[in-house]
């Protein structure tokens, strides 16, 4: 739970190590450096020296730390039993030292007005940092390691020529990352929360999270037991709250005692403790490269990831088992140190993502108040998204359990197969098969492919599944293969579709979104060039404001108030023929840079006029359009609206504007606001990953109190009852899952041994509604293990 930050105490030591003068040494030309520069001396950098001096005794290694042997920040580290087991193989008397000291505990209790609920099975181990530090500082003396406290290492660029490797393990704060760092290009990102180390003497029986609700605003505290005695904890509160609260005013001793007032509760009345406690912020470090000639970032250095996922220390010992077995593995230095990033740098982009993710949780705590108890606890848990509901359930089936009743799931039944409400439309479960252009009619027509692409995915047992957008006229068309609702004939053509799925998928929903391309039409099929223009044919293109979407392509002309008129009416029409073909259910395309998107990002909309300026103006026009189609379709039928909530670009739609562009559609009569972003403008930089849109959809539906779904990158049932259950959506969009697998609802279904009102197989396929019996694939395991006598030094 604590990040490394360049501390080492060992009372062994007797003070200050004897400094050597050194000549300069060519550094080697493989990958089994002689002499070895360690700079700082955190769990990180102290178990990159034992590694490297088990490895090769003959080795040269030295270690330098600016402070004290018994200066140590912090209270208690918490390990995982993956990294645990790393260091077990590596290095056996590390381990073992390791395990005669930690606190194990399985319990996380969530305190939440005058509630407490419980989640078990968890398996936590911890100690306290000083001890891990005395056990590093034991088996780096017992390698030969030569540890130099009170001693600042010496500049960068002599290391480097003087060894053969430098190690920086010097924090957050690297003097050495610094010293390079054109080519190193650090960011570091700070964040919205203040937070202190402190602790309490006396161990709490479970890892606990507190939340108290006072006058200046939410607070909360992070506790877990590393001794037998004492336990770390952790005040955390917003910047305004901190300010508020007066803790910007306060010394030390002041702010120490006051913690405790605010939470003596959790306390039982004790009193807490520093030891150089101060409020910080944290910050996110990233870097674009992590080494550089022989120098190479480990730990926080390199990256950091907030505390809230416990894994500080753990990344450091995980950096440095895999840069000394890239050393031992690779041929040269350069290959084993681009090994050891490539191996490491995916590994850290995820826990990254999940910490910022478990992060911004707790910075937007206050959003989540007035959940359920279970529920809110459940959100909790489930924050970082890599513990999920299957993970829970498998973990603490009594916890999981009681959300669910909580929640309305019926005996048996998962999140994901619980029914869903819009207007006069009740979807039978939360999964809804999201737009995918397919670019495959003929003249707008939609043919036999999209009554096959469509019809397959209603048998599939989605709640609702939607068309790709629809144009509203031939010029709004993004491709040639587009399909169309400007004629009759393509609304026979979409009646056809229609009547199939409510035939021969009943329970299945078939919803139309409607869009025009604005300025990013008159384009190539997808699979022969993305948003590249026609070889021929190309029509003209209108927009918000004249402005390419691509440098060098067709400028659009910018729309006039009567050719504004003419667009909301030929939306109102194609809404007209969507009702008469049969549609339950209407969305209203106002993302991704097509034209309604393009009025409402000031990166794209420009304009002067009454639809141009503030957030209100650019509204107008999307708002004009939408309440006309919401007039011309039937009032029982609800009606949606997809918007982009960032355009992942400088200057563009912010998280506030998305929050007033849902409010301003729901105060128009939208049902349920679909929650995308980007593609707005063409060098926007979206931070991919695992369910990375739902953040946004989980803050419309809390701050603008509308129901949203929730869309990208979600793939998997698991994720999609975790984000139901947690409160963050209310309907799951998948697009890419249902390409892959047509069924993908149902074998979700058969999977979690789901039947009922939720979920039913069509009659012909019932016979294969369970998984197909396989070969075995498994193996008898050993029944037993010998072992001779372990070879350690």
């Amino acid at each position: 739970m604590l990040s490394t930050r360049g501390s080492a105490a060992d009372p062994g030591t007797g003070g200050t190590a004897r400094a050597t003068t050194t000549a300069p040494h060519p550094p080697a030309t493989t990958s089994h450096p002689l002499r070895a520069a360690i700079v700082g001396g955190g769990p990180g950098g102290l178990y990159t020296a034992t590694l490297l001096k088990r490895l090769d005794p003959a080795r040269q290694v030295t270690v330098w730390e600016r402070n004290a042997p018994d200066d140590t920040f912090g209270f208690g580290v918490v390990l995982s039993d993956e990294t645990l087991g790393g260091i077990e193989h590596a290095d056996p008397a590390v381990y073992a030292a390791l395990q005669a000291d930690f606190v194990r505990w399985d319990d996380i209790h969530i305190v939440h007005r005058g509630t407490r609920q419980t989640s078990g099975g968890h398996g936590f181990a911890a100690l306290g940092r000083h001890r891990l530090l005395e056990i590093l500082h034991e088996r780096c003396h017992a390698l030969g390691v030569e540890l130099r406290f009170r001693t600042k290492a010496p500049d960068p660029v002599r290391l480097a020529e003087e060894y053969d490797l430098v190690v920086a393990a010097d924090g957050v704060h690297s003097t050495t990352r610094e010293a390079h760092r054109e080519v190193f290009r650090p960011t570091l990102t700070g964040h919205r929360c203040r937070y202190v180390w402190l602790a309490a003497d006396f161990a709490f029986d479970a890892f606990r999270f507190e939340i108290a609700e006072t006058e200046h605003g939410v607070m909360q505290l992070h506790g877990y037991p590393y001794a037998a005695d004492a336990s770390t904890v952790i005040v955390e509160m917003r910047e305004e709250v901190w300010r508020a609260a007066g803790f910007d005013e306060l010394g030390e001793a002041e702010s120490t005692a006051r913690c405790a007032k605010i939470f003596a509760d959790a306390l039982g009345g004790r009193p807490l403790r520093s030891n150089k406690s101060a409020w910080t912020t944290f910050r996110t470090v990233v870097n674009e490269r992590w080494s550089h000639g022989n120098t190479v970032l480990v730990g926080d250095a390199a990256h950091t990831a907030h505390f809230s996922i416990g894994s500080g220390t753990k990344l450091a010992v995980e950096d440095a088992l895999a840069l000394a077995a890239c050393l031992e593995e690779q041929p040269s230095l350069p290959e084993a140190l681009a090994a050891y990033e490539a191996e490491r740098r995916p590994v850290v982009a995820s826990t990254q993502r999940a910490a910022r993710a478990s992060l911004e949780w707790f910075e937007d705590l206050s959003r989540y108040l007035g959940q359920p108890p279970r529920q809110f606890a459940f959100n909790l848990l489930t924050r970082s998204r890599r513990v999920t509901h299957e993970n829970l359930r498998l973990r603490d089936a009594r916890f999981t359990g009681s959300v669910e009743r909580e929640f309305g799931c019926p005996p048996g039944t998962p999140p994901m197969f619980t029914p869903f409400r819009l207007r006069g439309l009740t979807l039978r479960n939360r999964v809804v098969v999201s737009p995918m252009d397919m670019y495959s009619a003929t003249d707008g027509v939609p043919g036999d492919f999209h009554l096959v692409h469509l019809g397959a995915r209603a048998l599939g047992g989605a709640g609702l599944v939607m068309t790709e957008m629809v144009c509203v006229s031939e010029e709004g068309r993004i491709t040639p293969g587009c399909a169309g609702l400007y004629t009759g004939r393509q609304a026979e053509a979409w009646k056809r579709i229609t009547d199939f799925v409510h035939a021969q998928a009943p329970g299945t929903a078939i919803g139309v979104q409607l869009g025009h391309s604005g300025r990013k039409g008159s384009t190539r099929l997808m699979w022969e060039g993305m948003d590249e223009p026609l070889p021929d044919g190309n029509w003209p293109l209108v927009a918000a404001s004249p402005l390419p979407y691509k440098p060098g392509g067709q400028i659009p002309r910018e729309l006039s108030r009567a050719q504004l008129t003419d667009v909301r009416e030929q939306f109102t029409a194609a809404a007209v023929r969507a009702s008469r073909a049969g549609f339950d259910l209407l969305e209203l395309h106002c993302a991704h840079g097509y034209l309604l998107s393009g009025f409402l990002s000031p990166l794209t909309n420009h304009r002067t006029d009454a639809y141009g300026g503030s957030l209100e103006k650019r509204l107008r026009f999307p708002l004009e359009v939408f309440d006309a189609v919401r007039a011309a379709w039937p009032q029982e039928r609800p009606m949606t609206v997809r918007v982009s909530a960032t355009d992942w670009a400088e200057g563009g739609t912010s998280a506030e504007d998305a929050v007033a562009v849902a409010r301003a559609f729901a105060a128009h009569g939208a049902d349920a606001v679909d929650v995308s972003t980007g593609q707005v403008v063409a060098d926007e930089r979206p931070e991919f990953g695992r369910s990375y849109q739902t953040p946004y959809a989980d803050r419309i539906r809390h701050e603008a109190g509308v129901p949203v779904i929730a869309v990208g990158a979600i793939s998997s049932w698991d994720d999609v009852n975790s984000l139901i259950l947690a409160g963050r959506t209310d309907l799951c969009a998948l697009a890419r899952p249902h390409l892959y697998d047509p069924h993908w609802t149902l074998h979700a279904a058969a999977e979690q041994g789901c039947e009922g009102p939720g979920v039913e197989w069509p009659a012909p396929y019932r016979a294969g509604s369970r998984r197909p019996v396989t070969g075995r694939t498994d193996v008898p395991k050993p029944r037993l293990t010998l072992r001779g006598p372990r070879q350690d030094v």
